[in-house]
């Protein structure tokens, strides 16, 4: 099992949780710990309807965005870069990836965004990707949005022989997540963001049969991982705090938002008729998918948050609109699920984190 038993895995030393800004020798509260929503306050965030002008300058910021080529993750991407970030587009297709690269700098003449291979449905990418990004951005990490993700589709296994579903949109995170703490540890108030999804109300842990390997239904399986996005945020804060480390863990989710997402899942079951109206469906009644990542990007910079918040839109039944504070399942709320579902990701994955 690969241990990550310290801090310093990466010659990254653990800062502690500090109420203030570290001081000069002339008294005054150093620039550099400006970092990530670490000013003004959640009042004047949620005073009006937050938008992508209340972005704040996010020059000298690094961010890994997984799923960073098509719909929430490059509608996040883009924002994020034309806030003056560095953004890693991390995907599985460089091709694709490149293209959405080409869109964003052909906006954002200025936008520093690159791109890097990471295969969340695969242990030995992500490990990869994560000591290759270490050790090119010694500086450490300011933001990781876990964005990446597949919905409801036929059964399939990962690499590593999970359920897919699982595995990509939990188990891929929750190793990246851990091999990339100690770059996050490095920035004081840096922030982790898991997308997640209303679909979370349908999802039950199912302990005995984590993989579907008894009874597989799409929809459950979906359910099920967009749970464990809420557990795993909930219980990592709680991790967090324990260890005094001034990183937060958040989630988000996008309403009902206009994507690719939704027309997978039949394209891979070969029913081109149930693509073509789960796609005509969606554009009728969902939001842009720009309007769907506001939540991610709030919940990535907006200040006075605290750890282990839940955004999501603000309009009828959370489906669209803009973003705000929003409840969650009481089976997203229970701590022994999480920590049971904490253990097994470590075996499962072999990602022990640094604080455990």
């Amino acid at each position: 099992m690969e241990t990550l038993c310290r801090l310093s895995y990466w010659g990254t030393k653990p800062r502690k949780r500090t109420r203030e800004a570290p001081k000069n020798e002339n008294g005054t509260q150093t620039a550099a710990f400006t970092r990530i929503g670490n000013t003004g306050s959640m009042q004047s965030a949620q005073k009006a309807k937050w938008n992508l002008s209340d972005l704040p300058d996010l020059t000298g910021h690094t961010v890994i965005v997984t799923g960073a080529n098509s719909g929430l993750g490059f509608c996040t991407t883009e924002a994020l870069a034309a806030s003056g970030a560095k953004v890693t587009m991390a995907v599985r297709d460089l091709v694709k990836g490149q293209v959405a690269a080409d869109k964003i700098r052909a906006t954002t003449p200025a936008a520093k965004v690159d791109l890097a291979t990471l295969d969340l449905a695969d242990l030995s990418s992500v490990r990869a990707f994560a000591q290759s990004w270490s050790t090119a951005n010694p500086q450490g990490l300011d933001l990781l949005i876990n964005n990446a993700g597949i919905m409801a589709i036929p059964k399939r296994t990962t690499a590593d022989g999970f359920e897919m579903q699982l595995g990509t949109n939990h188990l891929g995170h929750f190793a990246l997540t851990g091999l990339l703490l100690p770059a996050l540890v490095a920035v004081p108030n840096s922030r982790i963001v898991t997308v997640a999804s209303q679909a979370h109300r349908m999802g039950r842990m199912n302990f005995e049969d984590l993989m579907g390997e008894k009874r597989y239904r799409s929809w459950r399986a979906y359910g099920q991982s967009k749970l464990a996005n809420l557990l795993f945020t909930a219980e990592l804060q709680r991790r967090i705090d324990q260890a005094r480390l001034s990183i937060l863990a958040l989630a988000a989710h996008p309403g009902f938002a206009s994507t690719n997402l939704q027309s997978v899942g039949p394209s891979m079951r070969g029913s081109s008729i149930e693509a073509k109206l789960t796609s005509m469906s969606g554009n009728l009644m969902s939001q842009s998918a720009a309007m769907g990542a506001l939540p991610t990007l709030f919940a990535a910079t907006a200040p006075g948050l605290a750890g282990d918040t839940y955004i999501g839109p603000d309009g009828f039944l959370e489906t669209r609109g803009h973003p705000r504070i929003v409840g969650r399942a009481k089976a997203a709320l229970n701590t022994a699920d999480a920590l049971r579902l904490w253990h097994a990701s470590e075996q499962l994955t072999g990602v022990i984190y640094p604080f455990d």
